[in-house]
């Protein structure tokens, strides 16, 4: 069966983790504050999860997700995580993280900043444009007509595509504007950030419109 690592116990990873386990995955889950602190977490999870330190969760998933917001030197177990799949769920937040110049510049995205501090690493930027409660509330079986989209993003196809077939097992479809460089099409301030509730065309469209002077967080 596979498993899921996830670093990050907020939130996102949280939902992620009910997401994860409800499509029949088994998942890793750490935080910074050490696992004993997610007994209650774990237990509401099931037997299909434990918890685990960061560095653990990283060698034990066989892809992991990072639930947790990006730093400007790499805080990432980048020798646990190569080779692997890894969602990047992080939104770049100037009022939280502080100015990263190379971001604001427009020189690279943060999801491309992420990839070039994990280089063995496949990163898919994913699960950025939905508030966490709904990737377990608003998930459709797949034909229906109230089934939304989420984007992604990576310089893998082949991560993308993986991300992609998750999506639809989370109840979701996808929509893939890779590279990485495209990221900021979904970033804060963006279309395709502001709405909530987007079909696949309309994501289509709305990631079509973005204008890099509304960005002013990062991608």
């Amino acid at each position: 069966m596979t498993t899921i690592g996830i670093i990050g116990a907020g939130e996102v990873g949280s939902q992620i983790a009910r997401a994860a386990i409800a499509n029949g995955y088994n998942v890793v889950i750490s935080n910074s504050r050490g696992p004993e602190t997610l007994k209650d977490l774990v237990d509401e999870l099931g037997p299909s999860a434990r918890a685990a330190t960061a560095r653990d969760a990283a060698a034990q998933g066989d892809f992991i997700v990072i639930a947790v917001p990006l730093k400007l030197v790499n805080n990432m177990p980048a020798v646990e995580l190569a080779g692997k799949v890894v969602i990047d769920t992080n939104n770049y937040m100037i009022w939280r993280d502080g100015h990263y110049p190379m971001i604001d510049s427009g020189e690279k995205t943060a999801h491309e900043l992420r990839q070039e501090q994990l280089p063995a690493s496949k990163v898919v930027k994913a699960f950025t444009h939905i508030q966490a409660p709904r990737i377990t509330l608003w998930n459709r079986p797949k034909g229906s007509p109230e089934r939304l989209a989420l984007a992604l993003s990576s310089d893998f196809p082949e991560a993308a595509e993986w991300v992609a077939q998750l999506y639809d097992q989370f109840g979701f479809d996808a929509v893939d504007h890779s590279p990485l460089s495209e990221s900021w099409r979904n970033a804060p301030g963006q279309p395709a950030w502001r709405q909530e509730r987007q079909t696949q065309a309309e994501l289509t469209a709305n990631l079509a419109k973005a204008d890099p002077a509304l960005t002013t967080n990062g991608g």
